[in-house]
């Protein structure tokens, strides 16, 4: 296979996304943020671009770890608060996870990681109705497309700067926006359980998907032209089934047409559309 190169020009990249936030949080009279940090690369690098964006003082980070977190997680979220000197507070989801499972003791990872995102989310959207902060997101395009990430958990936000690049081309906006190196050459993790690995759930590594990922997607490739380029069929055909079986992720709740004008479908309007008075 001829690699694709999914390298950019990340000083556009940082000119692009730095007014992207800045518009998206203040068109609806915003000035602050909250986001979690969890000590992976991409809170790191959403953190780096909303203080950038915004200032340090208008940046609130959330480490919400859960009793099996990992010590190095909390080390290195504080080596980004200290880093920005933007302010940060610690939310355990301990009580509140081992709360609703104390009935529930057989539930599964999956069942119990979803509930450990969806209760960090709940953290991030009651310090966002107390603060009246946006809640940033930090899911990046690999994790959208795969499906892999909890709706309504740490899918949830009101603006993504992140949400169309791909997990390595993070590794490279983190290392031209000097994020800490103990962040980027560690392996990722969501860090839902002990030893947890991103890329052993998933069965590959995330620069093998993204070279088919952006075959799919960028380049439009169909299935042939894609295993002459020396693509495993079982390797494309799993790929391909994740990335369709969770469209629904990726989208609003579809609503049921009854009427005229359905929201979603009928009612469309950009997203800082205001009506004139």
């Amino acid at each position: 296979m001829q690699p694709r190169n999914l390298h950019l020009d990340y000083s556009l990249v940082e000119a692009i996304l730095i007014p992207f936030i800045r518009n998206e949080i203040r068109k609806f009279g915003f000035r602050s943020v909250v986001l979690g940090l969890s000590g992976g690369i991409d809170s790191a690098v959403v953190c780096e671009l909303a203080a950038r964006a915004l200032g340090a003082e208008n940046v609130l980070a959330l480490l919400m770890p859960y009793k099996t977190s990992s010590q190095a997680s909390l080390d290195h979220a504080q080596l980004m608060v200290d880093r920005l000197g933007i302010r940060a507070e610690t939310m355990p989801v301990t009580e509140v996870v081992d709360a609703f499972f104390a009935t529930r003791p057989d539930a599964s990872r999956l069942r119990r990681g979803n509930v450990m995102a969806r209760s960090r989310m709940l953290c991030l959207y009651d310090v966002s109705a107390r603060d009246g902060r946006l809640v940033l997101g930090t899911s990046n395009k690999t994790e959208l497309m795969l499906g892999y990430g909890t709706m309504f958990g740490d899918m949830a936000s009101a603006v993504n700067p992140i949400g169309d690049l791909y997990k390595t081309q993070l590794f490279g906006l983190a290392r031209y926006l000097g994020i800490p190196v103990e962040l980027i050459d560690k392996q990722p993790s969501a860090d839902l359980w002990e030893g947890q690995s991103d890329e052993a759930d998933l069965g590959f590594s995330y620069e093998e998907v993204d070279q088919l990922l952006y075959m799919m997607l960028e380049e439009r490739m169909e299935r042939d032209a894609i295993l002459s380029e020396g693509i495993n069929p079982a390797f494309y055909q799993r790929v391909r089934k994740m990335v369709v079986r969770n469209q629904y992720k990726r989208m609003m709740p579809v609503i049921a047409k009854l009427s005229s004008r359905t929201p979603g479908i009928d009612f469309r309007y950009a997203r800082d559309w205001q009506e004139v008075r």
